[in-house]
């Protein structure tokens, strides 16, 4: 290990460098090139992942809805375009016959599908306004920011019909001053005086939901708009092992057969499965991160055997000089350590500053995306990757390195003076 802290090693190698200044630039960028397009490709790979993470953050990742439409084929003597209504009894069911399904809530809304809103009214101040109708097992799958001193619907407002409820942000900002605290106000809903219990605040990723939605007890609502036993639509969170998919396929098929639907009738009941776009957007990170790994060995491979190539004729052209540190008592370990130092040197150089360049890249797109609607975030490699593809690297470069230095210790002293 002496040699590698000996200053004329370094003014060898730093001179062999110099004479082929053009040769080394260009094979040393293939090296820098390769690491950058792997840090750069895994890194916006991880951006990917992290950004749909936070966008769905508030919903289970293995969730769905589902809800009914019309049925496309006769069945046990009903005609086709039979207009299908879930029922608050379906729960149990489904709850009883998918044991995959971890959660389940029926939802009601009014002023969400094409339908007109709620009118809100507080003293003076008035709006219209989206109103759901929900049970506390909804936050299990969507979670809810409730702001600091307010809550939820819980069990006991289901149980009592409460007249309470939850308001958007901007529906506080709308109907109550500025400073003023909404917490045990009452507003004018419909004509019916509700109590405000907490304020909710608008996270992206859980749908048609915006900042401004009331939500009131699933048993009020049912009482307020006389809905009876009907449910707008299902929220299903499957448990984190579960095949989504299928529980997709079980859920409507235990639809179909409790609603006299033809099983092979695939309009009768509409879904839209969180949980199997997650996956696939998740698998496509997965595949670019491996695509990236790839590629970047690919070209830090074809970097590096550019760097032996560049070492090989450097050894050609020094061949007196190797020739003449022999004949004055250089062992063939010392000078085989001086080719194989020169080549590992090169590679980790252009590792660093290909690591350097890619950082410098994803930072600039994280600046550019950290604002933005997209679904992008903290693109970053994690640090034992990086280390990773150094080591390998040095690893290739050592073995690269022998190539030339075996070339190098195999010129006979009295051959190589007598070259030209």
């Amino acid at each position: 290990m002496r040699f590698i802290f000996d200053l004329n090693t370094w003014q060898e190698i730093f001179g062999s460098i110099k004479k082929n200044k053009t040769r080394t630039i260009i094979t040393v960028i293939g090296v820098l090139w390769g690491i950058f397009v792997y840090i750069a490709m895994a890194g916006a790979a991880k951006g990917l992942d992290n950004g749909f993470e936070r966008a769905f953050e508030t919903v289970a990742m293995n969730s769905m809805f589902t809800w009914a439409q019309s049925t496309s084929m006769p069945y046990a003597g009903y005609k086709t375009g039979r207009r299908l209504q879930l029922k608050i009894q379906d729960v149990t069911v489904l709850q009883n016959r998918i044991p995959e399904i971890q959660y389940i809530a029926p939802r009601n809304a009014k002023g969400v599908f094409g339908d007109a809103p709620a009118k809100v009214v507080r003293g003076l101040k008035s709006g219209d306004y989206a109103i759901y109708g929900d049970f506390p097992i909804y936050t299990k799958i969507a979670t809810k920011k409730i702001y600091d001193g307010g809550r939820f619907i819980n069990d006991e407002d289901i149980a009592q019909n409460r007249k309470v409820c939850v308001i958007g942000e901007r529906t506080e900002k709308e109907l109550f001053e500025e400073g003023e605290n909404p917490i045990g106000a009452y507003i004018r809903l419909d004509n019916i005086y509700f109590q405000v219990v907490g304020v909710h605040k608008y996270t992206p990723g859980g749908g048609f939901e915006s900042d401004s939605d009331v939500f009131i007890p699933f048993s009020t609502f049912r009482k307020l708009y006389n809905t009876a036993d009907n449910v707008g639509w299902l929220t299903i969170a499957a448990y984190d092992d579960a095949d989504v998919v299928q529980v997709e396929k079980d859920v409507k098929g235990t639809l179909k057969n409790i609603h006299n639907v033809d099983p092979k009738d695939e309009r009768a009941f509409g879904a839209f499965n969180l949980g199997e776009v997650f996956n696939k957007i998740m698998g496509f990170a997965k595949g670019m991160t491996f695509l990236s790994l790839v590629v970047g060995i690919a070209t830090i491979l074809a970097g590096v055997i550019g760097i032996g190539n560049i070492l090989l004729i450097a050894v050609k052209e020094r061949t007196k000089e190797l020739g003449v540190r022999r004949a004055l008592g250089a062992t063939p370990k010392e000078v085989k350590s001086q080719i194989i130092l020169e080549s590992v040197f090169l590679t980790t150089i252009a590792g660093v500053l290909g690591i350097i360049l890619g950082a410098f890249v994803l930072n600039i797109v994280n600046i550019l995306t950290k604002d933005g609607d997209f679904p992008y975030a903290n693109p970053t490699v994690p640090i034992p990757y990086v280390l990773g593809a150094m080591g390998l690297m040095i690893v290739l470069g050592t073995l690269i390195g022998l190539i030339p230095a075996q070339r190098a210790v195999s010129i006979k002293p009295i051959d190589a003076l007598r070259e030209e």
